[in-house]
């Protein structure tokens, strides 16, 4: 099992935090996923057999939040609004 802390764009509220846990939690093989909106931080467990940090971070990157320091473009933000009102609207939902 492995742990690691990954900083990412765009985090900006629940809603955002929500989507992040929901969708990072879906990938098999992560165990547990903590969400910092305020630090821009994602913290995650997860069977470093089953799945890599480049899973997580396309994983994070395809739902509108990149890992700092890669592409933020403005499809990347606009993706970022949107996965934020699906968190807002279903916390509980998984997104693939």
């Amino acid at each position: 099992m492995k742990t690691e802390t990954i900083f990412v764009e765009n985090l900006k509220c629940s809603g955002c935090a929500n989507t992040v846990r929901n969708a990072v939690s879906s990938i098999l093989g992560v165990e547990h996923v903590e969400v910092d909106n305020e630090h821009f931080k994602v913290m995650v467990e997860y069977d470093d057999r089953k799945v890599t940090h480049e899973d997580i971070a396309h994983k994070l990157a395809g739902i509108g939040y990149p890992e700092k320091g890669d592409a933020n473009s403005l499809l990347t933000k606009a993706k970022s609004y949107v996965s934020c009102a699906i968190g807002r609207i279903s916390p509980n939902e998984n997104l693939n």
